[in-house]
């Protein structure tokens, strides 16, 4: 019986995952994953999550070029 649970347990832990790499929300944790593995690129101190999520919003809609 533990063991079923803690079947279930991982099964909900890597669906809970991939539903959040499919719609984004894991992007911040993605960055820092980055920034640990590439330090030398970007000299200043990791985004708090706050401000990555700003820059990404003005990344994602400054620039829109609408027909009407």
């Amino acid at each position: 019986m533990i063991d079923a649970i803690g079947q279930v347990s991982r099964w909900l832990g890597r669906t809970w995952a991939a539903l959040r790499e499919a719609t984004g929300d894991d992007a911040y944790e993605r960055y820092l994953a980055h920034r640990r593995e590439c330090p030398a690129q970007e000299p200043h101190a990791p985004l708090t999550r706050a401000a990555f999520f700003a820059a990404e919003q003005r990344r994602k809609w400054d620039g829109v070029r609408r027909c009407c």
